[in-house]
């Protein structure tokens, strides 16, 4: 259905279509209000179910973390007591990524190039209400995440966003980052301090994805990167997202993700909780991500 047909306001949880120009994305609120697919001029900035199961969350476009992101290992210490947050995927040895991904949403409210959705999450010790607002204009998906602790105890909250790019030979990646957490079997943090990162790893300046296997996450992240595609050219601007995870299978892969979120790996068992916030009852947490590219321009022969 287009924007037009969408209405002002719906608690029926159908595909959302926003479009501007050329630039349209596809909002799927039954599945964890993720954006399915985003293009411009046929070119596809995210890429969506290549090399992914399909009818899984993870074959979207990308996914909304929250209320915290990716793995906590064990029962986390907080307030005089340990919490337990229970696996939630069926592969997944510990809880991942929230609940939120998983969830569907109710679309408070939709016009042609602007949509916000809404979700009362829980998981674990974690209940919270989400607000959350994409909006298209022509070359740009804006993305505004408001998590609100309505638990009974103050809680550290996290999250962020999993985008799925398109990867090619010529992808390259550049942001700057003081270190980045090693990872055991397990995916959980094998340090309690970031480490420098070996030299394929290094994103500053630009350079290419790593011919290997990366699942990382890397610290002191300014919130900015840049993405550079065979037909165009992608910079990412976060807010409230200090750690980048970076994963690929490797170079034959279809896709990596650049993921920017609040806080490392297991951060609720880590020395300080970092990245994290601590929401008493009814505070709130803000995280938004830009997505914005301009087409390279074709060569003349």
């Amino acid at each position: 259905m287009n924007g037009q047909e969408q209405g002002h306001t719906s608690k029926v949880a159908q595909m959302l279509r926003l479009t501007a120009g050329e630039t349209v994305a596809l909002v799927d609120p039954a599945v964890g209000a993720g954006v399915v697919a985003l293009s411009d001029g046929g070119i596809a900035i995210l890429s969506t179910a290549e090399g992914r199961d399909a009818g899984s969350p993870f074959a979207q476009g990308m996914n909304l973390l929250a209320p915290f992101s990716n793995r906590i290992s064990r029962p986390f210490p907080f307030g005089g007591a340990h919490h337990a947050v229970p696996p939630n995927l069926p592969h997944e040895r510990f809880a991942i990524h929230g609940d939120a991904f998983q969830k569907s949403w109710e679309v408070a409210e939709a016009t042609p190039e602007r949509a916000r959705l809404t979700l009362r999450g829980g998981i674990g010790p974690f209940v919270y209400d989400a607000s959350l607002t994409y909006a298209v204009a022509p070359g740009r998906l804006d993305t505004r995440l408001i998590l609100t602790n309505r638990a009974g105890e103050s809680l550290p909250y996290g999250g962020g966003f999993h985008p799925w790019f398109p990867r090619h030979a010529a992808t390259r990646l550049a942001f700057g980052a003081s270190g980045y957490w090693p990872e055991d079997a397990q995916n959980i943090p094998t340090t309690t301090t970031p480490v420098a990162a070996p030299p394929d790893w290094v994103f500053a300046p630009e350079a290419p994805l790593p011919a290997r296997f990366i699942n990382a996450g890397f610290a002191g992240w300014d919130g900015t990167a840049t993405i550079r595609q065979p037909d165009h050219t992608l910079t990412v601007v976060a807010q409230g997202c200090g750690t980048a995870l970076v994963y690929s299978p490797g170079p034959d892969a279809p896709f990596f993700c650049f993921e920017p979120v609040s806080h490392p790996v297991d951060a609720h068992n880590l020395p300080g909780q970092p990245g994290l916030t601590i929401l008493a009852p009814g505070q709130s947490l803000t995280l938004s991500l830009r997505l914005a590219w301009t087409h390279t321009p074709e060569e003349t022969p």
